[in-house]
């Protein structure tokens, strides 16, 4: 099946992470605990301004959207290949954004982790552009996610014979063709040169898996979406799971 070959190739690649094979996608993994608080007043943004169009980049290495001192703060440990993370952006986003975030009340930081080779690539594209960008980009790859496979079941045989022998150096921005990842960022403003830059940073790549490596130790993450509120985790879980867990902690 064309995921285990490429789960075999992303363990060769030149900055693959350590933690793959550490982690599944929609792997249920049980909470640290219960998180709770008295009910929070809605926090007002700055003078023209609105929490939810407030992206920044953290130190950990994730994207944070909203109050950068809103009192319950929602970190999602995401890979941008998992179909239940895919299902959970669908589920949530508009919501947490609108009801959650833009209260001020809850923060929402994104941090990609490297499930398998299809991460690397998108993850690197999807933080090509723009700060502000980056959460937007990511929720629109996760509703185009399942052409990603398809075009993967659809590739050319030899197209995908040809990555083994490939350069270690070459292989990502390879996959990122195959799997029409270069064609659907640049419908949505990442040019090919500047696409081709970030690919090409093995830097960066080799800092998105020292990431998923300190999740990995630090929280236990076994599966993905994994949620984090106020540095407690709560697991892996669907929308439905998760907010009222964030109404537990106060936004409410």
């Amino acid at each position: 099946m064309f995921r285990n070959r490429f789960r075999q190739i992303a363990l060769g690649l030149l900055v693959a992470p350590l933690a793959l094979g550490l982690a599944s996608c929609g792997k249920k993994d049980e909470a640290a605990g219960p998180v709770s608080g008295e009910p929070i007043a809605k926090i007002a943004p700055p003078a023209g301004k609105a929490w939810a169009d407030m992206i920044e980049k953290t130190p950990e290495g994730g994207y944070r959207m909203g109050n950068p001192d809103a009192p319950i703060k929602l970190i999602e440990y995401g890979a941008l290949s998992c179909s239940h993370c895919a299902e959970f952006a669908k589920e949530s986003f508009g919501k947490l954004r609108d009801d959650y975030v833009a209260s001020g009340r809850v923060s929402y930081e994104m941090r990609y982790f490297m499930l398998n080779v299809f991460d690397i690539p998108a993850s690197l594209l999807a933080t090509c552009g723009t700060t502000e960008a980056v959460i937007p980009l990511s929720e629109q790859f996760w509703a185009w996610q399942p052409k990603m496979f398809e075009n993967m079941q659809n590739a050319d045989k030899a197209k995908l014979a040809a990555l083994d022998t490939m350069p270690k150096e070459q292989q990502i921005g390879a996959v990122a063709q195959v799997s029409g990842m270069s064609d659907f960022f640049a419908s949505r403003g990442i040019a090919r040169d500047q696409a081709n830059a970030c690919l090409a940073d093995t830097a960066k790549a080799k800092a998105l898996a020292d990431q998923t490596q300190k999740a990995s130790e630090q929280f236990n993450i076994t599966g993905t979406p994994s949620f984090i509120i106020n540095g407690n985790s709560v697991g892996s879980g669907s929308w439905a799971e998760i907010e009222p867990k964030l109404q537990q902690a106060g936004a409410r």
